[in-house]
C-alpha cells in the first residue's frame, strides 16, 4: 500500500517534469522556426547565423553532459536498463538539469532526436530520488526508479498505457504484480499532471480508417519482413556511427559535436521541415493521401540524420526519430504496392500507422509496446490486426537475422564507456 501510493506521488512529479520539459521543447522549436524565417532575408549571413546557433547549442549541450554528469548522454534508457540489472549505479540528481537543459538545446538545434528518452531517464531519476527521500528500502527504490521511467514515457507521448507496458515488456521483461502496480500508478499520476498542462488529445491527429479485411494480412506480412531488415540496417548504421564517433576521441568531445551541429544548421537552412524531433513530418505523414516522388530522399536523411545526431554526445532519444522512419516508410510501401499489385487498395496513411509500431518492434523488439504506443498516439483502435501481422514479420526477421535489440547493444557500450 505504501509502495503503491508513493508510487503515484513519483509518478505526478515525474509527469510535471517531463510535461515542463514537452513546453520548453515546443518553444524551442517555435525559436528555431523564427530564427530560420529571419534569417533567411539576410542571404550570407543568415545562413553563418543558423550554423553557428546551431553549432554552438549543440556544443553546449555536449559541454553540459561532459562537465556535469556524463549519464545524461544520449537516450538514457540504457543506463536505466543497466542499473536494473545491477550493472550500473543510479544517476545523480544533477542528472536531471542536464538531461533537460542539454535535451532542449540539443533539440532545439535541430538534431533527431527523441524527447522521451530525456523524459524516461529524468523519471526514473526524480521516483528514485523521491524513494530515497522517503526511506523506502534498495528494492522498492529500483522499482520507483522503473515505475518513473514509465512515467517519462506516458508523459512524453501523452500514452499512460505504453508506458506501463514498457516497463514490463522492455525493462524487466516479466511481469511482476508489484511492479505492475507500482509502474500503473506512476503512469496515472504523471499523466494526470501532465493533461492539465498539455491537454488530453493524441499526439497525432488522423481519420478514421475502416477495418481492413483478410485479404490485407499476406500484403502486411510483407511489410513487416521489410521493415523488419530497415531496422536492422537502422541498428548497425547507429551503432557504426557511435563506433566512429569512439574512435574521435582524440578530438575534444565539444568540437565533435560541434561540426554536427553546423551540419544540421546546414541542412535547417536549406529544409527547416526536416530537422528536429520529427513530430510535424510524421502528422503531415500520416494525413497524406498522396505521396510526393522524393519521400525516400526523406527517408534517406532522416534515416542517416538520426544515427549522425545520436553520435554526438548530446541528449536525445530513439522513440520520435523511429516513428519518423516507421510512418515514412509505410508511406512509400503503400505506393509500390499500387504500383505492384493495382488491385490492392493501399491506403498510405494505414501503412503509415502501422509502420510506426512495426518499426519501433523492429528496432527495441517490445511490439507490445509498439503497438500500444502507436494506437495511444494516432487514437486509432482500426488496424491492430494489421499491426499484429507486420510487427509479428518486422520482429522475426531480425531475430533470425541474430541482429540484437538496439538497447541491448546500447547498454553494452554504456557498461564498456564506464569501464574505460
Amino acid at each position: 500500500m505504501i509502495l503503491a501510493t508513493v508510487s503515484l506521488l513519483a509518478g505526478a512529479a515525474a509527469g510535471l517534469i517531463g510535461a515542463l520539459f514537452r513546453i520548453c521543447l515546443l518553444k524551442a522549436d517555435d525559436w528555431r522556426n523564427a530564427l530560420l524565417a529571419s534569417a533567411s532575408n539576410w542571404s550570407v549571413a543568415g545562413f553563418l547565423l543558423v550554423v553557428t546557433v546551431c553549432a554552438v547549442s549543440t556544443a553546449v549541450a555536449a559541454w553540459l553532459v561532459r562537465r556535469l554528469c556524463p549519464f545524461a548522454s544520449g537516450s538514457g534508457i540504457p543506463h536505466v536498463e543497466a542499473v536494473l540489472h545491477d550493472e550500473l549505479e543510479p544517476a545523480p540528481p544533477a542528472l536531471v538539469p542536464v538531461k533537460f537543459v542539454g535535451g532542449v538545446l540539443a533539440i532545439a538545434s535541430g538534431q533527431a532526436l527523441g524527447r522521451e528518452g530525456p523524459s524516461v531517464q529524468m523519471g526514473a531519476t526524480i521516483c528514485h530520488l523521491i524513494g530515497k527521500l522517503l526511506r523506502r528500502n534498495p528494492a522498492d527504490c529500483l522499482v520507483l526508479l522503473a515505475a518513473g521511467a514509465g512515467a517519462g514515457l506516458a508523459t512524453a507521448f501523452n500514452a499512460p498505457i505504453a508506458g506501463a507496458v514498457f516497463v514490463l515488456e522492455e525493462l524487466y521483461r516479466r511481469f511482476d504484480t508489484r511492479i505492475a502496480i507500482a509502474t500503473t500508478g506512476a503512469s496515472a499520476g504523471a499523466i494526470a499532471i501532465s493533461r492539465v498542462l498539455l491537454g488530453d488529445q493524441p499526439d497525432f491527429h488522423i481519420d478514421d480508417f475502416a477495418h481492413p479485411g483478410f485479404g490485407t494480412v499476406p500484403v502486411f506480412l510483407a511489410f513487416g519482413a521489410v521493415i523488419g531488415l530497415l531496422g536492422i540496417a537502422y541498428n548497425r548504421t547507429l551503432l557504426a556511427a557511435l563506433s566512429a564517433a569512439e574512435r574521435l576521441k582524440r578530438v575534444p568531445v565539444e568540437l565533435r559535436a560541434a561540426c554536427i551541429g553546423a551540419a544540421v544548421g546546414v541542412i535547417a537552412w536549406f529544409a527547416p521541415d526536416l530537422v528536429g524531433g520529427g513530430d510535424p513530418i510524421t502528422q503531415r505523414t500520416l494525413v497524406a493521401t498522396q505521396i510526393p516522388v522524393w519521400l525516400p530522399l526523406v527517408l534517406l536523411l532522416r534515416f542517416l540524420l538520426g544515427a549522425v545526431s545520436y553520435s554526438a554526445g548530446t541528449p536525445g532519444g530513439l522513440f520520435a526519430p523511429m516513428l519518423v522512419l516507421g510512418a515514412l516508410g509505410g508511406s512509400i510501401f503503400a505506393v509500390v504496392c499500387l504500383y505492384c499489385l493495382p488491385g490492392f487498395a493501399a491506403d498510405p496513411r494505414a501503412f503509415a500507422v502501422v509502420g510506426m509500431a512495426a518499426f519501433f518492434t523492429a528496432v527495441v523488439r517490445s511490439p507490445v509496446t509498439g503497438i500500444v504506443l502507436a494506437t495511444e498516439m494516432t487514437g486509432s483502435f482500426t488496424l491492430l490486426l494489421p499491426m499484429l501481422g507486420s510487427c509479428f514479420a518486422a520482429m522475426l526477421v531480425p531475430t533470425l537475422l541474430n541482429d540484437p535489440p538496439i538497447y541491448d547493444s546500447l547498454r553494452e557500450q554504456t557498461l564498456r564507456a564506464q569501464r574505460h
